[in-house]
């Protein structure tokens, strides 16, 4: 099997791990749901995650080839920052803080790489040890635990950042109006940015659009529950695992 027809299987099946784990019945019976938190939310958190930060292999591609050419801003975030030098408005609003806020969305995108990432560290794993498919939940656990388990951690918090931007509501909003001026200015000057790096904010824009068009169905008292219940889900599957 191509390394490629692993990946696609791998995904696949953490893409159906995930589906499990979100069961609205299971969380209500394991982590006892408060009410305003409905089976209709946490069916669309599943939908987020299976859209947006694990999507299927078809999809990839282009996303992939989106997020490698943000990745040089998002390891540089001062190369976006001068492009916005010429927003006067945005930098009469944000001032000094406009930098800081550029790389609280830039942190925020990370998410897709960093499972992205993670499911390549699966594949190496897969490949080394002779573990073929299917790989079914039994198997993406035995995977899991081949990796360490501090590099695990790192994941779930690179991941947990998305949600914590999304719970405060000032930033998120400050991010989405920067990006989507990033996008107008990149698109005025297509002979300097390419498609996919224009592609890559836009993405990411309707990524923190959909996640903040989420939280806000929650009160802030319920946006705050449901990101601590990411992190105790995520941290309880892996103290299943080892």
């Amino acid at each position: 099997m191509s390394r490629d027809k692993i990946l696609e299987e791998i995904i696949e099946g953490y893409r159906n791990a995930i589906y499990q784990r979100y069961q609205y019945q299971n969380i209500k019976d394991h982590y006892g749901l408060p009410e305003t938190i409905t089976e209709e939310t946490v069916t669309e958190l599943r939908n987020y995650f299976l859209n947006y930060m694990y999507p299927p292999f078809n999809r990839r591609a282009e996303l992939n080839e989106a997020f490698e050419s943000l990745d040089n801003y998002i390891k540089h975030p001062q190369k976006l920052v001068r492009i916005l030098l010429d927003a006067v408005k945005l930098i009469l609003r944000y001032g000094r803080h406009l930098p800081k806020i550029l790389t609280a969305g830039l942190d925020a995108l990370k998410s897709f790489r960093a499972a992205s990432n993670f499911e390549n560290n699966l594949v190496e794993e897969a490949i080394k040890n002779n573990i073929v498919a299917p790989y079914n939940l039994a198997t993406i656990n035995k995977l899991i635990k081949l990796l360490s388990r501090a590099e695990i951690e790192k994941f779930i918090n690179d991941s947990q950042s998305l949600f914590e931007i999304l719970h405060d509501k000032v930033v998120i909003q400050k991010i989405k109006e920067i990006i989507q001026y990033l996008i107008l200015v990149m698109r005025e000057k297509e002979e300097s940015y390419s498609p996919s790096q224009i592609i890559g904010l836009e993405i990411g824009l309707e990524m923190l659009s959909e996640g903040d068009k989420l939280f806000n169905q929650l009160t802030k008292e319920d946006q705050l529950n449901l990101v601590n219940l990411i992190t105790e889900i995520e941290k309880d599957n892996l103290d299943h695992i080892f």
